[in-house]
């Protein structure tokens, strides 16, 4: 049945990057992939033409490319990442080192694309894995809120608007359907290229801080995606005909901002790193122009009246420093 056949592609395709298909997926020859190349269930006439397409053998043949050395690798760098932040943030007591608008995005990216837990029967290890992202997404938030204290708000300036904007127009553009589901994973999957420049941009402000959860957790999240790249490139060898453009656009954009975080962190070395400071800082001035006129204060000033200088003075004192030292710092 069409069912008992969504079940199995589901098993076959289905990953911790996107959504599995269901019985009612569009599948065309040259949209095969993994988690995102399928989307939701656009009608029982899709189904019987993915019917027509996958016999046993194709989808034996597409299980044995999916389920491969690199996926795995990724799915469980992933999850050391997100247990390495947690033990961090008890071990220390506090968020010290960590971006909250990272935590965030990484939140959005998992509610939107996990969407198919409700959708449709899933293998035990994909369930526990999604679930697991959310969960802990949702406890380190929970976190970040009892330990407000702690949050260094100077370093983590990166406007979360700034990224959302560009990811939701990218989203409805490119997306396979027109429909919710659809839309929404597209959206987790451009999400998902940017969640980490918080990160980024809070360690390139933090650069004398040397605590080794901080970077287990920004490492392991990096490599995980480089091992999802060459899970994408393993099934683009064997199989042609996948193609997975969003997750191969988010993808590239990641391990760029992370390729750069690594030259800058062991070598001092950046070709983004002095432009990022310099782009965040632009964005947060406009803001902090719109906001003294609409509502008669800004950011800036608020947090400047408690602490005797504005945050946009923080952020400029710590760039200078840090394109004065260009010397490498050990993880």
């Amino acid at each position: 049945s069409s069912s008992a056949q969504a079940e199995i592609m589901s098993d076959a395709v289905g990953g911790l990057d996107g959504v599995e298909a269901d019985a009612g997926t569009a599948v065309t020859p040259d949209v095969v992939g993994d988690a995102g190349a399928l989307g939701p269930a656009v009608g029982v006439e899709s189904a019987a033409a993915a019917d027509k397409i996958y016999s046993a053998a194709n989808i034996a043949k597409l299980t044995s490319y999916s389920w491969n050395i690199f996926r795995y690798i990724g799915d469980y760098l992933h999850l050391f990442g997100v247990f390495a932040l947690l033990a961090t943030l008890y071990k220390n007591k506090s968020c010290q080192g960590i971006s909250r608008s990272t935590q965030i995005l990484y939140f959005c990216v998992f509610a939107c694309r996990y969407l198919d837990l409700v959708d449709h029967s899933q293998t035990a290890y994909l369930v526990f894995f999604k679930l697991t992202y959310i969960i802990t997404s949702i406890i380190v938030l929970v976190i970040f809120a009892k330990l407000d204290k702690t949050y260094e708000r100077q370093k983590d300036t990166c406007s979360l608007a700034v990224l959302f904007i560009p990811c939701a127009t990218a989203a409805v553009l490119m997306s396979n359907e027109y429909s919710v589901l659809e839309m929404l994973w597209s959206l987790s999957q451009f999400l998902e290229g940017f969640a980490m420049v918080p990160q980024y941009i809070f360690c390139y402000r933090d650069r004398g801080a040397k605590d080794i959860g901080v970077s287990l957790y920004v490492v392991s999240l990096g490599g995980y995606r480089v091992f999802y790249a060459a899970n994408w490139i393993y099934k683009k060898v064997q199989m042609p005909a996948y193609s997975d453009i969003q997750s191969w656009t988010g993808g590239i954009l990641e391990i760029s901002f992370f390729t750069d975080y690594l030259l800058s962190r062991f070598t001092g070395a950046s070709l983004l790193r002095s432009m990022v400071l310099e782009v965040d800082e632009k964005i947060n001035e406009f803001q902090d122009k719109v906001e003294m006129k609409v509502l008669g204060s800004s950011r800036s000033a608020r947090a400047g009246a408690g602490d005797c200088e504005s945050e946009l003075r923080q952020r400029r004192g710590g760039r200078s420093q840090e394109l004065e030292d260009s010397t490498p710092i050990d993880v």
